[in-house]
C-alpha cells in the first residue's frame, strides 16, 4: 500500500438561487462511479469521467441516490483517519469553482445535525477512537494549527497575535514549514471545535455574483496525531507520527463570471495563479507516474515539478506525490451556465487521480525492526508449541539467561529428560531449524536492545585485552589506539633480522614460544612456526627449544638433518645452547641475530662496566665471520682477479693497436695511388698554377694605398675572434647565474664588449699584455669582451674580464659546495660584500662616472673666449646631462678681447682657484699621439682616409644604425675637421705672438653649470684635465642634486699656466680637454635575472610595432641536400619585391585571390581572411629590375610547413607536416606600361593533407595561424637554387561567412576607389646576391669555416632556474657597433659645434674691423673646407683611369660597404660612395662634358653611375682592357674591340642568396610626390613613405600594397638649379639607381628640403649650407 494513488471524488450540488433565477438545466449525470457532462448547446457532445468516488447530491435527501455528508465521510474520512492510526501522512482537500460547495463538503455547517463536513467529523472520531483505547501501554497526543493562504500570504487563524505575513521556510529533514506557526494541544473534540469556530470566523470571505459568502483564501487544517507504545520487557518507548492535513481551497473563478472588480479583482487574481500552478503539479505528477516503465526514469530526469511557483504547492509538496495518503474531492455546479468551468474541474479531477503517492509510516527504523523481530518470535513460539515442543522453549531461556523460568528448581529436575527432547527434536520435522531461528532472532533483539553504555564498556574491555595482547608481542599503542612502533619485547627471546641493505635490517621479529618453535619452508607438509624461503632452505630446517630451568630460561637450537646452520660463523650438527648476541646464518642468505632479554639483563648485571663492541655486529660482520670460519680469505681472490683482469686488458689493447697500425697502412698506400693517378691524367693543372703564381700584377701608387687601406681597415676587424670568444665561453656565465640564483645572490652576469674610445677608455688591466705590445700596430681600436657584473643588492656594476671570471668561478663553486656551512645572515653578506670576501661581489666606490664631456681649446689660438655647452656621454653613448664651460685666455703678449667681456655674470658663488702650472714635455705628447694614431683616437693619416656618413641621425634619434659600419667607430669626419685645421695650421707665426716657443702662457677654464642630470644620481661634482696626462686632474667640490630646479652652478674658475712648446701649439690645436662628471648613485632596482632580455641597447622614444621574426628555409622535400659552396666576392645585387596571394575557389568556378587584412599598420605584413574546407592556390610573383645578372629558369619545388599559433617557430624541432605543393604554372609575365621583370608561379595548396588541427578547424577569436613557405628557385648560371622564404599570416572562418576588406577610418573618408583584387596580396622584399664561388684554399676562406662550439646551448647545473635566460651571442656585436657609431657621431656633433662656433666669433669679429686675426677669408673657410685634398683627390681620381684600376677600386670599397646584416641597415649610406660620387662630380666639373647634365636621363641625372661611383657591370663605360688576369677576362676584353658579336663568352657559375629585408618600424617622412620616368609621358602622382634605407611608393595614402621600392643605400640623391631652370620646373630633385633615373617634385620648397633630408641628409645638410652662405653673403653686400 505505500504507492498508492490519490483517491480522487467528484460531488454535484443542488442549483442555488442564482441558478434557479435563470432556468439553469442540469448537465451532470452520474451512473455509479462514472460521471457524465454534456454541452448545453450540442447534446451529442457528451463526455465522461470515471473517479473512485460519484456523489449525487443534487437532488433531496429523500433521493435513494442522495449522497449525504456522513456517506461521503464514511467513504473517505474514515479511510484517511485509519491511515493516520496506521502512522501515515494523511491529506484531504476540495477543489472546484466559486460556489460550487467546497467548504460545504469540508467544514459543512456545524449548528445543524447531519450537516457537519469532513473534517468536524473526522475530528470527533478520532477522540473516540482514543477513548476506546484499552491497551495500558499506548498514548496518545494531538496539536492542532489553522491557517489561511490569502493572495500568496499565510496568516495564522488561531493566534491573533500573528496578523502579519508569516513566512515560509525549508528544512532538509522537514522539508516546508510556517515560521512561527501556532500549535495548540487539544485534549477533546470540544477544544478542536472551540479551535476551528474561532478560525472560520477569521477568514476572509466576500460576497460575488456566484457566491454571497465565497471563500477568497485557502484554508488549511493541520492535525499533529502522535502515538506512543511503550515495552515493559525492553523498557524501550516507540512512537508514531502522522500528519492530517485538511484542505479547503479557495474557488477558482472568471471575472466576468463573478463580476470581481478592484479588491475582490485583485484576490481572483492570486487565486487563480496559486491554483493554476496546483494545476501544473498536478499534471507534471501526473505525466511522470502515466508514461511507459521504459521512459519512466527518462521522464522523471527531464520533468520539472513547479512546487515553489505558489506557497500553496510549496507547502503541500509532501502530500501531492510524497510522503502521504491522499483524496480530492472535487466540487461541481450542475448548471448549464457553468460548463466551461464544471468542465475544467472535471478535467482537474482526472489528471490528480494519476499520481501515485509513497507514503511511509512515521516511526523509528530501530523500533520498528524490534516489533518486527518481536513478532517474529512468537510466531515461531506458537510454531514450536504447536508442535508440542515448548517445554524446550523454556528450558531453552533458562540456560541463556535471557527469560528465565519463574522456577528454576524446577529446570535441575528436568536435566535427566534432555536425551529425550534430543531425541524428540530430531524427529520433529523443522523444529531444529525454528529453534535456530528462535536463537538467532533472540539475539539480535538483545543486541538492538543493550544501551550505548554497555556497548562501550563491552569495547573498551576489548581494547584493554588487544593492548595487553600487543604489548607483550613488541607492539606499542598510544593514548588514542595509534600505532608507535615494533620494539623487542621486554622478556620473550627473539630472533631480528640482518641484511646487507641497513635500512632493511632489524625489521623482522621472531617470536620464540614456550616449548618448540619449527623453522621450515612454508610449502612444507608440516606446519612451520617460522617460514622461509629461497635456496638451502629445507621443508624442516631447524627447531629451537625453549625451556625454563634453575638458570633460567634456555633456548637450544637443534638443525635437522642435512640442514645447513651456523652459528657465530661455525656450522653445527649438535643441539646447541644460544646466547644473546648469537649470529645465525640459516642456509645461505637468511641471517639472524638471537636476543634473549633476560640473559642481556643478567649480563649487565654482572659486568656493569662492559665495554661497548668497537665494530658493530650486523650483516657484513656476520659475513665475515662466516669467511673467517672457512678458511677464506677474501682480500687474496680479490687481489688475483684484478691481476687477471689487467693481464686480459693489455692483451686486448695491443691486438687493437695491432688492427689500426695495419688499416693506417692500406689506407696511406691507396692514397699514393690515388695521388698518382691523379698527376698523370691532369699534368698541365699544376704547370698551370705555377705560371699564375710567376706571373706578377703591377699596381699603381693609387693602387697599392688603396689595398693597404683596405688590408688595414679588414685586419681591424674582430667579428670571428669576439664571436669566438662569446660562444667558448657562454657556458661559464650560464654556471655563474645559475650559481647565483640557487645561493640567492642577487647578482646578475651578462656579456659585454667594450672599446678604447674618448667616451669610454678602457683601464689598464682590461688589456691583454700581448695586445699592449700589439697596440702600435693597430690602426682602429681594439675591442674586447668583459662581462656586466650587476649587483642587484648594492645597486653597483662592475667589469669583470673573462680570467677574473674563470676565477671567480673557482671560488663560486667552492661556495656553492660548502653552501650548507656557511650562516647565510645579512650581516655576513653584507660584511663579506665590503671586504671582498665574497666572489660574487666587488667594492664599489662611492662616486660613480656619470659620463664625459670634451672641449677643444682651438679659440685660444687667436685668442677669443669661449662659451661651450657640451654634452655628457656615458660609455653606452646616451647623453647624461649637459656641462657649460668657458675658455678664455687670461695672459700673454696678444690678449683680445678682454676676458671680462665675454665671460658670464658668475655672481658672489664663484670658486676661485690657484693658478697651475702645466709643463708640456714633445716626447711625452708625441709618444702619447703615436698610441692615439695607432688606436684609432686621431683623425689623421692615410688610415682615415673615408668620410662616413650616417643619414638620418639627425632627424629621428630611433634610427639605428648601419652594419657594414663595424669597427670604424672612430673614423673621423674629415670633412668637418680639416676646414678648421686648414685654418689653424694656416695661422702665420704673426697671428701666434701670444703662443710664442718659451713664453708662459696663462689661460682659465671655468666650469659654469651641469643641467639635466638624472636625481638617481645625488652629489655631483666634475673634474677636467688634458686627455694625455691622466694624473694631473682638477676637480670641483660637490653639489647636491635633486634632479629638478635650475641647473647645477659649479663656478668653478682653474687658471692654467703652461710654458709654450711645440707640443702644447699642437695640443690646442687637434685635442680636446677631457671633463669627467661623477655622481653618487641611488640604489635602482634591476630587472631580475629570469626577466633578462636580449633587447638592443638602443634609446626608443615610443613602441613600435612588433616586427614578425623572419625563419629559416623549410627543408625541401624532393631535392637533395647539397652543401652550400663558399661564397666569395659579390657580383651583384638586385632588390626584388615579391607578391603572396592565396587564391580561393569560388562558386563560379574560377580562383579569387582571398581578402587581406593590412590593419598592422606595417609594409610587407597582413592577414590572409581563408574560408574552411575550400580549394585553394598559391601564388607568388616576382618583380625587379629588368637586367641580364638575374634570370630564372625553373621553379624546382615550393614547400610549405611549420604550422603554429605564434609568430616564432621554434626551428630545432623537426616538422613533420611540410608539405610539397604540386606547380601548375611559371614564367614571365609582362604588365602594361610597366618595363620591369616580372615571374610568377603557381602550385596547388591542399590545406587537409597537413592533417593539422590549425587548419582544420575555424580559428577562434584573438588566435592567428602562421606557416612557413619556401620556394626553391633554380637561377641561370647558378650552382644551386635560390630559397625565398615567408612568413605567411592566416585566420580560418566558415565556410559561408562573407568576408570583405577591412576599411580604416583614414579611407572612410578618403576619395577615389581601389580594386580589391589589387590588396589582396602581401608584399615581401628580398635582396639576391650573385656571388663568386670562393677560393676554397684561401686564407681567408680557411678561417671563415672554422667552427667554434657554441656553448651556450650546453646544459649546467641550475639552468631551469633561469627561466629561459641566455648569455648574449652574435646580437652584442651588432648592437656594440651601434654604441661605437653613436658615440662616434656625439664626438663629431661636438667637433663641429666647436668649430661653427668659433667660425662665427671669427666673423663677428672679423667685422669689427680686427684683421689680425684673420686666418683666411670666409669663402676660404665656409666654401672649400678641403681646398688640398680636393686637387688631391682629383689628381689621383685622374690616374685612376684604367678599367683595371677603376674595378680594383670598386673592389676595395665594395668590400668594405659589404652589409653583414640587413636587420640594421636603416640609416646607411656608403661613405666611400660618397667620396667617389664627389671625386667624380669634381671630375665633371673640370672636363668638357658638364653639358651633359641638363638631359634627365639615368646616365645624365647620375653623373657617378657613369664614372663608375656605383660598380657594376652592365653601366661601366666601354672601355678596353689592357691587361686580364685569366683567360676568359682577356676574352671578355677583346670581344667588344675585335666586334665578334657571335662569340659567347664563358659562363661564370655564382652563388645564389635571397635575404628577405626587415621593415624599419621608423618613418622618416611620408607623403605625395609627382614622378617623372623616362616612359612616362607626363608627372604622375604617387603616395611615398621612407622607411630607411627603403623608399616605399603607393598608387595613393589609401592604397595598402607596395606598388615599388627604391633602395637609398645604392641610390645617387642629386639635386641641381640648374636642372630646375632648364625645365622651368621648381621644387626638383633626381633619385638614381643603377637602372632608372627618377624626377621628383615636391609641393613647394620646403616640402622639397624635408624630402631631401629624409632621402639623403648629408645633401641637404649641404644644400642648406650653401643656401645660408650665400643669404648672408647677400646681406653684406
Amino acid at each position: 500500500m505505500a504507492g498508492a494513488s490519490v483517491k480522487v471524488a467528484v460531488r454535484v450540488r443542488p442549483f442555488n438561487s442564482r441558478e434557479i433565477g435563470k432556468e439553469s438545466k442540469c448537465i451532470i449525470q452520474m451512473t455509479g462511479n462514472t460521471t457524465t457532462i454534456s454541452h448545453p448547446k450540442q447534446a451529442k457532445d457528451v463526455k465522461s469521467f470515471n473517479f473512485d468516488y460519484s456523489y449525487w447530491s443534487h437532488t433531496s435527501p429523500e433521493d435513494v441516490n442522495y449522497a449525504s455528508q456522513m456517506q461521503v465521510y464514511k467513504d473517505i474520512g474514515e479511510e484517511m483517519l485509519l491511515h493516520a492510526f496506521e502512522g501515515y501522512n494523511v491529506c484531504i482537500f476540495a477543489y472546484g469553482q466559486t460556489g460550487a460547495g467546497k467548504s460545504y463538503t469540508m467544514m459543512g455547517k456545524q449548528d445543524v445535525k447531519d450537516q457537519q463536513g469532513i473534517i468536524p467529523l473526522l475530528c470527533e472520531d478520532l477522540f473516540r477512537k482514543i477513548s476506546d483505547n484499552t491497551d495500558n501501554s499506548m498514548s496518545y497526543s494531538v496539536e492542532v494549527s489553522y491557517m489561511e493562504i490569502y493572495c500568496e500570504r499565510v496568516r495564522d487563524l488561531l493566534n491573533p497575535k500573528n496578523k502579519g505575513n508569516l513566512r515560509v521556510r525549508e528544512h532538509p529533514l522537514m522539508g516546508p514549514y510556517v515560521e512561527d506557526l501556532s500549535k495548540l494541544a487539544v485534549t477533546s473534540y470540544n477544544d478542536i471545535q472551540d479551535l476551528m469556530d474561532s478560525g472560520n470566523k477569521a477568514r476572509t470571505v466576500a460576497a460575488t455574483n456566484m457566491n454571497e459568502t465565497s471563500s477568497r483564501s485557502h484554508a488549511v487544517f493541520n492535525i499533529i496525531f502522535t502515538q506512543k507504545r511503550h515495552d515493559a520487557e525492553t523498557d524501550n518507548t516507540s512512537e508514531k507520527v502522522s500528519k492530517i492535513s485538511l484542505v479547503d481551497l479557495a474557488g477558482s473563478e472568471r471575472a466576468d463570471s463573478t463580476g470581481a472588480k478592484g479588491t475582490r479583482l485583485k484576490e481572483g487574481a492570486n487565486i487563480n495563479k496559486s491554483l493554476t500552478t496546483l494545476g501544473k503539479v498536478i499534471s507534471a505528477l501526473a505525466e511522470m507516474d502515466s508514461g511507459p516503465n521504459k521512459n519512466k526514469k527518462k521522464k522523471k530526469a527531464e520533468s520539472f515539478i513547479p512546487y515553489r511557483d505558489s506557497v500553496l504547492t510549496w507547502l503541500l509538496r509532501e502530500n501531492l506525490g510524497g510522503n502521504s495518503r491522499t483524496a480530492m474531492v472535487a466540487a461541481l455546479s450542475p448548471a448549464d451556465i457553468n460548463y466551461d468551468e464544471t468542465l475544467s474541474t472535471l478535467r482537474y479531477a482526472d489528471r490528480a487521480k494519476q499520481i501515485r503517492c509513497n507514503a511511509v509510516i512515521n516511526e523509528d527504523p530501530n523500533n520498528r525492526l524490534v516489533r518486527e523481530l518481536k513478532d517474529e518470535v512468537s510466531r515461531l513460539k506458537d510454531l514450536l508449541y504447536a508442535q508440542g515442543l515448548g517445554d524446550i522453549i523454556e528450558m531453552t531461556n533458562a540456560m541463556t539467561g535471557m527469560s528465565p523460568s519463574p522456577s528454576l528448581s524446577a529446570l535441575s529436575s528436568r536435566a535427566g529428560s534432555i536425551a529425550s527432547l534430543h531425541d524428540r527434536i530430531m524427529f520433529s520435522p523443522g523444529s531444529e531449524e525454528a529453534i535456530e531461528r528462535l536463537k538467532e532472532t533472540e539475539k539480535i533483539i538483545a543486541e538492538l536492545n543493550e544501551t550505548w553504555e554497555e556497548k562501550l564498556r563491552k569495547t573498551e574491555a576489548i581494547r584493554m585485552e588487544r593492548e595487553a595482547l600487543l604489548a607483550e608481542m613488541g607492539v606499542a599503542m598510544r593514548e588514542d589506539g595509534g600505532t608507535v612502533g615494533v620494539f623487542s619485547p621486554k622478556k620473550t627471546p627473539h630472533l631480528v633480522n640482518l641484511n646487507e641493505d641497513p635500512l632493511m635490517s632489524e625489521c623482522l621479529l621472531y617470536y620464540i614460544k614456550d616449548g618448540m618453535t619449527r623453522v621450515g619452508r612454508l610449502d612444507a607438509s608440516k606446519h612451520q612456526d617460522i617460514g622461509l624461503s629461497g635456496h638451502f632452505i629445507q621443508d624442516e630446517h631447524c627447531t629451537f627449544t625453549s625451556s625454563t630451568g634453575p638458570t633460567g630460561e634456555t633456548v637450544v637450537l637443534e638443525p635437522c638433518e642435512g640442514a645447513e646452520t651456523y652459528v657465530n660463523g661455525k656450522r653445527v650438527t649438535e643441539p646447541t645452547v644460544l646466547r644473546s648476541g648469537n649470529r645465525i646464518i640459516l642456509g645461505k642468505s637468511h641471517v639472524f641475530r638471537f636476543n634473549h632479554p633476560a640473559q642481556a639483563r643478567a649480563e649487565r648485571e654482572r659486568t656493569p662496566c662492559a665495554e661497548t663492541p668497537s665494530e658493530p655486529v650486523d650483516w657484513a660482520f656476520a659475513q665475515r665471520e662466516l669467511l673467517e670460519k672457512q678458511g677464506i680469505d677474501m682480500k687474496q681472490e680479490m687481489e688475483q682477479r684484478l691481476q687477471e683482469l689487467e693481464d686480459q686488458y693489455r692483451r686486448e689493447r695491443e691486438e687493437a693497436n695491432n688492427l689500426l697500425e695495419q688499416q693506417r697502412l692500406d689506407y696511406e698506400s691507396k692514397l699514393e695511388a690515388l695521388q698518382k693517378q691523379v698527376d698523370r691524367c691532369h699534368p698541365e693543372a699544376s704547370e698551370e698554377d705555377e705560371e699564375a703564381e710567376e706571373e706578377a700584377v703591377q699596381w699603381t701608387e693609387r693602387e697599392r694605398e688603396l689595398a693597404e687601406w683596405s688590408f688595414r681597415k679588414w685586419k681591424g676587424y674582430q667579428f670571428t675572434s669576439l664571436r669566438d670568444l662569446l660562444w667558448g665561453n657562454a657556458i661559464f656565465l650560464k654556471e655563474a647565474n645559475a650559481i647565483s640564483v640557487e645561493l640567492k645572490k642577487k647578482v646578475q652576469f651578462q656579456f659585454v664588449l667594450l672599446t678604447d674610445t674618448l667616451y669610454s677608455p678602457l683601464p689598464p688591466d682590461f688589456l691583454p699584455p700581448e695586445a699592449t705590445q700589439d697596440r702600435e700596430k693597430m690602426h682602429f681600436p681594439r675591442t674586447i669582451v668583459a662581462v656586466e657584473v650587476q649587483d642587484q643588492k648594492n645597486g653597483a656594476t662592475h667589469y669583470w674580464t673573462l680570467e677574473k671570471l674563470r676565477q671567480r668561478l673557482d671560488l663560486m663553486r667552492e661556495m656553492y659546495d660548502r653552501a650548507a656551512d656557511v650562516p647565510n645572515t645579512a650581516t655576513e653578506e653584507c660584511e663579506n660584500a665590503m671586504t671582498g670576501g665574497d666572489p660574487f661581489y666587488d667594492r664599489f666606490p662611492w662616486f660613480r662616472l656619470v659620463g664625459r664631456a670634451f672641449v677643444y681649446l682651438s679659440n685660444l689660438l687667436y685668442p677669443v673666449p669661449l662659451v661651450h655647452r657640451v654634452a655628457i656621454v656615458s660609455e653606452k653613448g646616451e647623453v647624461k646631462g649637459f656641462l657649460r664651460v668657458a675658455v678664455q685666455a687670461i695672459s700673454g703678449s696678444l690678449c683680445f678681447p678682454p676676458a671680462d667681456e665675454e665671460a658670464p655674470d658668475y655672481g658672489s658663488g664663484v670658486r676661485q682657484s690657484g693658478t697651475a702650472k702645466i709643463s708640456f714635455e714633445d716626447q711625452q705628447y708625441e709618444r702619447f699621439q703615436s698610441e692615439s694614431c695607432s688606436a684609432g683616437l686621431s683623425r689623421t693619416g692615410i688610415s682615415q682616409e673615408e668620410l662616413r656618413i650616417v643619414e638620418g641621425e639627425g632627424q629621428n634619434a630611433e634610427v639605428g644604425p648601419s652594419a657594414d659600419e663595424v669597427n670604424n667607430n672612430t673614423a673621423g669626419t674629415d670633412e668637418l675637421e680639416n676646414p678648421l685645421k686648414a685654418c689653424l695650421d694656416g695661422a702665420s707665426e704673426a697671428t701666434l705672438e701670444h703662443l710664442r716657443i718659451g713664453n708662459v702662457f696663462t689661460f682659465r677654464v671655468t666650469v659654469l653649470q651641469a643641467s639635466s642630470i638624472s636625481a638617481e644620481y645625488a652629489d655631483i661634482f666634475c673634474q677636467f684635465n688634458f686627455i694625455h696626462r691622466h694624473d694631473e686632474a682638477f676637480s670641483t667640490e660637490p653639489l647636491k642634486n635633486t634632479g629638478r630646479g635650475p641647473p647645477l652652478g659649479f663656478y668653478h674658475v682653474q687658471n692654467i699656466a703652461v710654458e709654450v712648446t711645440k707640443s702644447f701649439v699642437d695640443y690646442i690645436k687637434t685635442q680636446p680637454v677631457v671633463f669627467e662628471v661623477f655622481g653618487h648613485y641611488q640604489k635602482q632596482p634591476f630587472l631580475p635575472l629570469c626577466k633578462d632580455v636580449m633587447s638592443p641597447l638602443r634609446p626608443c622614444r615610443r613602441q613600435f610595432p612588433q616586427v614578425m621574426p623572419l625563419s629559416k628555409p623549410v627543408p625541401a622535400t624532393k631535392l637533395k641536400a647539397m652543401a652550400r659552396p663558399q661564397a666569395g666576392p659579390c657580383h651583384c645585387k638586385y632588390d626584388l619585391m615579391v607578391f603572396f596571394e592565396i587564391c580561393e575557389l569560388e562558386a563560379t568556378g574560377e580562383y579569387i585571390p582571398a581578402v587581406v587584412d593590412h590593419r598592422g599598420g606595417m609594409p610587407c605584413h597582413g592577414t590572409f581572411l581563408l574560408h574552411q574546407g575550400l580549394q585553394r592556390r598559391v601564388a607568388v610573383t616576382i618583380v625587379h629590375e629588368s637586367g641580364g645578372d638575374v634570370e630564372w629558369r625553373d621553379v624546382r619545388e615550393l614547400v610549405v610547413g611549420r604550422l603554429r599559433n605564434t609568430p616564432e617557430a621554434d626551428e630545432t624541432i623537426m616538422d613533420p607536416n611540410i608539405l610539397s605543393l604540386n606547380i601548375l604554372s611559371a614564367g614571365y609575365v609582362k604588365p602594361l606600361l610597366d618595363d620591369r621583370t616580372f615571374y610568377r608561379f603557381e602550385a596547388a595548396w591542399d590545406s587537409s593533407m597537413h592533417n593539422s588541427l590549425l587548419l582544420n578547424r575555424v580559428t577562434p577569436y584573438g588566435e592567428k595561424i602562421y606557416m612557413t613557405l619556401s620556394a626553391y628557385l633554380e637561377m641561370e648560371n647558378c650552382t644551386q637554387p635560390a630559397v625565398l622564404t615567408k612568413d605567411i599570416c592566416m585566420v580560418f572562418y566558415s565556410r559561408d561567412t562573407k568576408l570583405s576588406a577591412t576599411r580604416s577610418i583614414r579611407n572612410l573618408f578618403g576619395t577615389g576607389s581601389l580594386r580589391a583584387a589589387d590588396g589582396n596580396r602581401v608584399t615581401g622584399v628580398y635582396e639576391v646576391s650573385l656571388c663568386y664561388l670562393a677560393d676554397a684554399g684561401s686564407p681567408g676562406m680557411q678561417r671563415r669555416r672554422r667552427r667554434v662550439l657554441d656553448t651556450s646551448v650546453a646544459y649546467v647545473r641550475g639552468e631551469e632556474n633561469l627561466a629561459g635566460w641566455r648569455p648574449r651571442s652574435d646580437s652584442l656585436i651588432l648592437d656594440h657597433q651601434w654604441e661605437l657609431e653613436k658615440l662616434s657621431l656625439l664626438q663629431d656633433v661636438e667637433k663641429t659645434k666647436h668649430y661653427l662656433l668659433l667660425r662665427e666669433k671669427l666673423e663677428s669679429t672679423l667685422l669689427m674691423g680686427q684683421e689680425s686675426l684673420q686666418c683666411g677669408t670666409s669663402e676660404d673657410l665656409c666654401e672649400s673646407p678641403k681646398p688640398c685634398e680636393v686637387d688631391q683627390e682629383a689628381s689621383c681620381s685622374s690616374e685612376i683611369t684604367t678599367e683595371r684600376q677603376r674595378e680594383l677600386a670598386a673592389k676595395c670599397l665594395r668590400l668594405l660597404t659589404h652589409s653583414f646584416n640587413r636587420e640594421y641597415s636603416h640609416v646607411c649610406v656608403s661613405a666611400s660612395e660618397s667620396k667617389i660620387s664627389e671625386m667624380s662630380v669634381t671630375m665633371l666639373k673640370d672636363s668638357p662634358s658638364t653639358y651633359a647634365l641638363n638631359t634627365i636621363t639615368p646616365s645624365s641625372t647620375c653623373p657617378s653611375l657613369v664614372d663608375g661611383s656605383y660598380i657594376t657591370a652592365d653601366l661601366r663605360l666601354p672601355r678596353p682592357r689592357p691587361r686580364a688576369d685569366t683567360q676568359q677576362e682577356a676574352a671578355e676584353a677583346k670581344a667588344p674591340v675585335n666586334g665578334a658579336s657571335d662569340a659567347k663568352p664563358a659562363t661564370r657559375r655564382f652563388v645564389p642568396d635571397i635575404q628577405e629585408i626587415r621593415v624599419s618600424p621608423i618613418v622618416s617622412k611620408k607623403g605625395y610626390l609627382h614622378f617623372l620616368e623616362p616612359n612616362t609621358n607626363g608627372w604622375v602622382k604617387r603616395f611615398v613613405t621612407v622607411r630607411r634605407p627603403y623608399v616605399y611608393i603607393y598608387n595613393s595614402e589609401r592604397d595598402t600594397v607596395e606598388r615599388a621600392i627604391l633602395n637609398l643605400s645604392s641610390a645617387q640623391v642629386e639635386y641641381s638649379e640648374d636642372q630646375q631652370a632648364m625645365l622651368k620646373t621648381p621644387n626638383t630633385f633626381a633619385v638614381c639607381t643603377e637602372h632608372r633615373g627618377i624626377l621628383l617634385q615636391a609641393a613647394n620648397e620646403k616640402e622639397m628640403h624635408d624630402w631631401l633630408y629624409a632621402f639623403n641628409p648629408l645633401l641637404a645638410g649641404t644644400i642648406r649650407s650653401k643656401l645660408s652662405r650665400r643669404r648672408a653673403g647677400q646681406m653684406k653686400m
